[in-house]
């Protein structure tokens, strides 16, 4: 038994000292000295602190603060000839069209954004073009009819105008301060789902995509490109950033097949606020040029030229009489800021100066052999002045380029009608380029009826937008042709 005892007492002993130094050693090797393993920082990998959730972006008050200033668009198109149109594919793109029917316009729909509280509306020109009419919904549901106050083919732009006062609007922002990764919110009325909120992050600045191609070679391309889902209707509509700026307006995406795979364009609203302004005070953009031909800077470029980096916009012809040549400005120089920006493509370029008027100076940062030199370049428009550009007056009888007589009363009579004048020749104007052929007898335009030429000039004098004629053909054939002033 006491040989038992002293066993287990031992053993006891042993077992203590053994923890002892277990101890003593697991300290030593502590990666924090002196603190329990209990107080190691833990947590579980779900949990979020109130510290991380102010990391994620909040678009609640972004959303609030633009949703009732961004309004459905529905516009109405008469068909050009007796049997359909194929029209522009923006359209197809993002208007949902009705079916085709001989007697029946056809139909579109997008989206516009207030920019103004007495009812200024800016949207894409694709929008509303040659529409014989142009309907505008409120989020809160009220219904106007809108004019079209002018339009710029060049940026895809339009405003256009309810009669209406204290409405909603949004605030422009810079889009010159937009960061490539910055979250942005894209709001419109895709599918006819009025009032919808898209979010996404910039992707690109400065994206040319060669989907404007005006005949004149005067189209401003240098879109924001986002990730933000833009779909048929979104057009016209507002980007604006988590501040609730407005800093583009959706026109385009990048899709094979006309909805949404990955990439939307929106123009900046730096063009936005320029174009609406010349459109507001002149009824015409005032543009603006440098003077000279210019080309992209590439490795191509580089070696050809033997230039030694890669960067601005390469001056290929400077013009005769220009602003450039004023300034001088020589060909070969390198393009490499204006006004303090970066430059370093051909969309660059031209944004930054689209945003200003003939008369405007613009300061031009050039490398030159090597050596970079400052120029103030005062800006000219097309004509090679400062003068402003206003819309040239309509003469009517050379606007329809047709000639009239009254209907024969026995051919009315036999198409059951009491009224109408009958084209019997055309020449280069808007009647032949609508469609309309010889012997045509114009009954109404815009659902307004007809009994001599002169109601048709009546309808027609200080008119801008959509028009719709309607009439019949000898042989019975009932059309509606529709143009755009």
């Amino acid at each position: 038994m006491k040989r038992f005892a002293s066993l287990l007492i031992v053993a006891v002993l042993g077992g203590f000292i053994s923890l002892g130094l277990y101890s003593l050693i697991e300290n030593r090797h502590s990666p924090v000295t002196g603190v329990p393993l209990t107080q190691v920082p833990a947590q579980l990998a779900g949990y979020s602190s109130v510290a991380d959730s102010q990391l994620l972006p909040d678009f609640t008050v972004a959303a609030n603060l633009t949703v009732h200033a961004v309004v459905h668009i529905t516009t109405e198109y008469a068909h050009k000839n007796g049997l359909y149109d194929n029209y522009f594919n923006f359209r197809d793109l993002f208007g949902d069209r009705a079916p085709d029917n001989d007697q029946q316009p056809l139909m579109a729909s997008g989206s516009g954004v207030i920019i103004a509280k007495d009812g200024y509306i800016v949207t894409n020109n694709h929008v509303v073009q040659d529409a014989s009419n142009i309907e505008v919904t409120l989020n809160d549901k009220r219904t106007y009819t809108a004019r079209v106050i002018g339009t710029d083919p060049s940026t895809d732009l339009a405003l256009i105008k309810i009669d209406e006062t204290n409405l909603p609007y949004i605030n422009y922002g810079n889009s010159d301060e937009v960061k490539i990764g910055e979250w942005v919110l894209a709001v419109g009325n895709p599918f006819n789902l009025t009032s919808t909120v898209t979010a996404g992050i910039v992707s690109a600045k400065a994206r040319n995509i060669n989907i404007l191609g005006t005949p004149d070679g005067s189209a401003i391309e240098s879109f924001i490109q986002t990730d933000a889902a833009v779909n048929r209707g979104n057009s016209g509509g507002a980007l604006v950033n988590t501040r609730g700026e407005l800093i583009g307006i959706n026109a385009a995406i990048a899709s094979g097949n006309g909805f949404y795979a990955g990439y939307s364009f929106a123009i900046p609203v730096n063009i936005v606020k320029k174009v609406v302004g010349d459109l507001m005070e002149f009824g015409e953009v005032q543009r603006a040029f440098i003077g000279v031909s210019i080309q992209e800077v590439d490795s191509k470029l580089a070696k050809e030229e033997g230039l030694k980096e890669l960067r601005g916009v390469y001056v290929a012809e400077v013009l005769d009489n220009g602003s450039a040549q004023e300034s001088g400005l020589h060909k070969g120089d390198i393009i490499v800021a204006i006004n303090g920006q970066a430059v370093n493509s051909r969309s660059e370029l031209l944004e930054l100066i689209g945003q200003h008027r003939p008369g405007d100076k613009v300061n031009v940062l050039v490398s030159r052999d090597s050596k970079e030199m400052a120029y103030n370049i005062k800006l000219r428009n097309k004509e090679g002045n400062t003068k402003v550009v206003k819309p040239e007056a309509q003469n009517i009888d050379e606007l329809l380029g047709a000639s009239f007589t009254p209907a024969p009363s026995e051919l009315m009579k036999k198409l059951a009608i009491d009224h109408g004048i009958q084209v019997t020749a055309l020449k280069d104007g808007i009647l032949r380029e609508a469609g309309i052929k010889p012997g045509f007898i114009i009954t109404e335009v815009d659902k307004k009826p007809v009994h001599s030429p002169s109601d048709i000039k009546q309808a027609l004098a200080n008119k801008s937008g959509g028009v719709l004629i309607g009439g019949i053909y000898p042989n019975r054939t009932r059309a509606y042709y529709g143009f755009g002033l």
